[in-house]
């Protein structure tokens, strides 16, 4: 478990541009059951991939169509929630940074790690607007 101020500003990246914080098992079915379009950010303090998942993420929601929910759940801090949203992601193996987008309850989009690490923040919200712009 991280401490909660290491992660603070890690967890505001995202929030502070309207992501809901999951913390437990329940939030995260109740946010996989709901229609529409679900973006869901496994956060992580990765430095060489979450420090531009993060602000790709952010960026991407720059576009004219975005997801309808935004939700996130931290790797190595909210560790039932992390398991419980990696749940939805199968096949996909276990990643953070991670980013997938859901239909319906249906994920639709996934960006693993190996995706993510590496690449600038304008060419993962690149990826992203292109999965909003098929799905949303």
């Amino acid at each position: 478990m991280y401490p909660a101020e290491l992660v603070k500003p890690m967890r505001e990246d995202l929030t502070a541009v309207g992501f809901q914080e999951l913390h437990t098992v329940e939030a995260v079915d109740a946010a996989m059951k709901k229609q529409g379009t679900t973006l869901v950010m496994v956060n992580s303090v990765c430095g060489c991939a979450a420090a531009n998942a993060r602000p790709g993420a952010r960026l991407s929601l720059q576009n004219a169509k975005t997801p309808d929910n935004l939700v996130t759940v931290f790797a190595g801090v909210d560790r039932e929630a992390t398991d419980k949203a990696r749940g939805y992601m199968v096949p996909f193996p276990p990643s953070s940074p991670s980013i997938a987008l859901f239909k319906d309850g249906e994920l639709v989009h996934m960006l693993e790690r190996h995706h993510i690490e590496g690449r600038p923040a304008e060419l993962i919200a690149e990826n992203l607007v292109d999965a909003y712009n098929e799905f949303c």
